[in-house]
């Protein structure tokens, strides 16, 4: 009897198998931590590799698993399940966002049919109530079909961080850093204790260039020259390998903004157009980089005309 009691309650995590198209696509479950694994995301454009260009990651805790970022579909947000299923039977209790981007975010129904409760930073509003958030889904329906499909839909959160915050799951504790308006509309990290390894979401790309669309880089890199780095045996950035050298992580991608920012700052100072300041400036230190070609012009871009903006604001 107890045995087909267990076999029972075991069914939902194996009925979710067949649920969605399945990613077909590499994807690996690496241990980082006695509690922390993830999945990593090729470095590409969004619509590359079945949309697996993020990560993701699981901190097994002994009352339940916190899922951390959900993927960029349904598909990969039950692959990854089903790899996390290798290693732990433990319900999914909870998933915070760092960040409400497409790439991080539709897989969260996978999660939240489980009965897990969503945890994000605010201003996830910004995005999900705005035009965007249903423009870009119709066009994933179409550029990741069918792995984004009219069965995707957007998730709200349950819980919304707007400063920091401790929550306590078992015998672990999560440390979440409430950033504001950075890479995003809203950022947090994860920072999981005692294993003292951070989830640091979008503000740290590591090993790529990172993508700034509009986000506020003035207060992003504020963030990074400002985040306590001691201690930490780990660090797992949104897009990127796990770092096992978190200052060096954290570094290169403060260079990046701080070399970019001050390069567009001084073509806006001279009022010298954005072409011409581009082409005259040296990118030979991030060109090797995976995603330069794909991204770097748009970041500059995006950069001059916020530091303009700011400019012109202040006459």
């Amino acid at each position: 009897m107890r045995h087909l009691l267990n076999l029972l309650l075991s069914l939902p995590l194996v009925a979710t198998a067949a649920t969605y198209p399945p990613a077909t696509v590499d994807m690996k479950l690496q241990k980082v931590s006695q509690r922390v694994y993830y999945a990593q995301g090729a470095s590409g454009v969004a619509t590359e590799n079945q949309g697996f260009i993020s990560n993701a990651s699981a901190i097994v805790t002994s009352e339940g698993v916190v899922i951390v970022d959900a993927l960029g579909s349904p598909s990969l947000a039950e692959r990854f399940l089903g790899l996390l299923r290798e290693v732990t039977d433990k319900p999914v209790a909870m998933v915070i966002l760092t960040h409400y981007h497409a790439d991080h975010i539709y897989g969260l129904q996978v999660f939240k049919d489980l009965g897990a409760e969503v945890i994000s930073p605010g201003g996830f509003q910004d995005y999900l109530d705005a035009p965007i958030a249903a423009e870009r889904l119709a066009e994933r329906r179409i550029s990741l079909y069918p792995w984004v499909n009219e069965d995707t839909r957007l998730v709200r959160p349950d819980r919304v961080i707007v400063e920091d915050t401790v929550l306590t799951l078992g015998d672990t504790t999560l440390k979440i850093g409430y950033l504001g308006a950075a890479h995003s509309d809203g950022d947090l990290t994860v920072l999981v204790e005692p294993d003292r390894v951070l989830m640091s979401g979008d503000i740290i790309f590591e090993g790529r260039v990172p993508f700034t669309g509009g986000a506020d880089t003035r207060h992003w890199l504020g963030i990074l020259e400002g985040l306590e780095q001691d201690g930490l045996t780990g660090l797992v950035p949104g897009h990127g390998p796990a770092a096992s050298d978190p200052q060096e992580a954290v570094r290169a991608t403060v260079e990046y903004l701080r070399y970019t920012r001050e390069k567009m700052a001084a073509a806006v100072d001279e009022m010298i157009p954005f072409a011409e300041a581009y082409e005259a400036t040296d990118w030979s230190a991030f060109s090797d980089l995976p995603a330069f070609e794909a991204t770097h012009r748009r970041n500059a871009y995006g950069i001059y005309l916020s530091l303009e903006q700011a400019s012109l604001e202040q006459d």
